[in-house]
């Protein structure tokens, strides 16, 4: 037969001891939980024992629990091992914090991702701003330095980098725009054949490289090649806490690490970029004379007489931007690594793909530009 659920507080050598009786059932339980409660509110019970409880269910475990509230310790039960295997296991489900919503779907879930998208962006052009500041401080740093004390500037990181990102770039700048000056006067040369015009293949090759494609393959070549390599760099150090160190040892890692890169391709890439018009050039001659039998004089000559010089030194006025842009966005995700080997790998992955997205809107404002001043 049923009996309800009782309780009374009994004095104890270590404290007063609470004392459960009757059916803790669902049930059963009627206004002992509260009652419970209260009491346990004026006073915290050395002992909880359950030995004179007849039945008890996971509703009358849970009701008990909750009324201990924090205080509950199941070190302090007194109970059959049955009903104690039933109260730690309750307990422990009450632990446990509520189910995760269900993940939003549909348009919901599209709303959400535009919106982080839209919190990140922010993010990632102010920790921008703040790189560029920064950056612009060093620059500015270094440019006192150059006229007044030039010791203090770091010349062998700079030549270090200069010849990792300048001559050892050489081969594949030269070799990528080779062929692309060939193929755009194979182009050429089938376009203009409809029209009998061949011969002004040469002009095509000469202003399509000297103005756009030598400065764009070279940019585009470091991006991936350096940028990612700044990246891996930084971030290496990043991971490794030497940057950290660093910053102990009251170093400026601007100074140290961003500036010798910066000055490295703000002066190889109009190299680069020189290198690669003389490979484009020649590339293009290489197929106007295998295809149309065009010689090197005739080839040099229309370029003089048609082409002429404006069109190089427009292309080579991008250099000096494309070189600040690809090492800057290098350097800034190098030094937002965190400390996982993921985040390295994605940073890597955003400084390629950043800069090559910046070369390319960087040259079509240069391009409209120079169409509104004619040149």
């Amino acid at each position: 037969m049923d009996s309800p659920a009782e309780f009374k507080v009994e004095p104890g050598e270590r404290g007063p001891a609470v004392a459960l009786s009757g059916d803790w059932t669902a049930n059963d339980l009627g206004a002992a939980p509260a009652a419970l409660r209260r009491a346990l509110a004026r006073e915290r019970p050395a002992v909880l024992d359950f030995t004179g409880v007849g039945r008890l269910d996971t509703a009358g475990a849970f009701a008990v629990i909750r009324a201990a509230g924090s205080g509950f310790d199941l070190a302090k039960v007194r109970a059959r091992p049955e009903t104690l295997r039933l109260i730690g296991i309750v307990a422990e489900a009450a632990k446990a914090g509520p189910p995760p919503p269900p993940a939003p779907s549909g348009f919901h879930e599209l709303t959400i991702r535009i919106g982080k998208g839209v919190v990140n962006l922010a993010l990632e052009g102010l920790d921008t701003m703040v790189f560029l500041g920064h950056l612009l401080v060093v620059l500015g740093r270094s440019l006192v330095n150059l006229l007044v004390n030039p010791r203090r500037i770091r010349w062998a990181a700079v030549v270090s980098q200069m010849e990792r990102a300048g001559l050892d770039a050489i081969p594949i700048v030269a070799v990528t725009s080779f062929f692309i000056g060939a193929v755009i006067a194979l182009l050429g040369i089938n376009q203009l054949r409809q029209f009998g015009a061949e011969v002004f293949s040469v002009e095509l090759i000469g202003i399509a490289v000297l103005r756009e494609f030598g400065i764009v393959i070279t940019a585009v070549l470091l991006a991936g090649r350096s940028a990612s390599a700044f990246a891996a760099e930084l971030g290496a150090m990043k991971m490794n806490q030497e940057i950290d160190a660093m910053q102990v040892m009251g170093v400026d890692p601007f100074e140290a690490l961003v500036f010798p890169r910066f000055a490295a391709l703000l002066v190889t890439i109009p190299l680069l970029t020189f290198v690669a018009v003389l490979a484009g050039l020649f590339g293009g001659l290489m197929v106007t004379w295998s295809v149309l039998g065009l010689g090197p004089a005739f080839f040099l000559q229309r370029m003089l007489d048609n082409v002429g010089v404006t069109h190089f030194w427009v292309g080579l006025s991008k250099a000096p931007v494309m070189a600040a842009v690809i090492a800057g966005v290098g350097c800034r995700q190098g030094m937002e690594v965190g400390v996982d080997v993921e985040s390295l790998g994605r940073r890597v992955t955003a400084a390629v793909v950043h800069a090559i997205f910046a070369i390319i809107m960087i040259d079509a404002a240069f391009a409209l530009v120079y169409m509104e001043l004619d040149l």
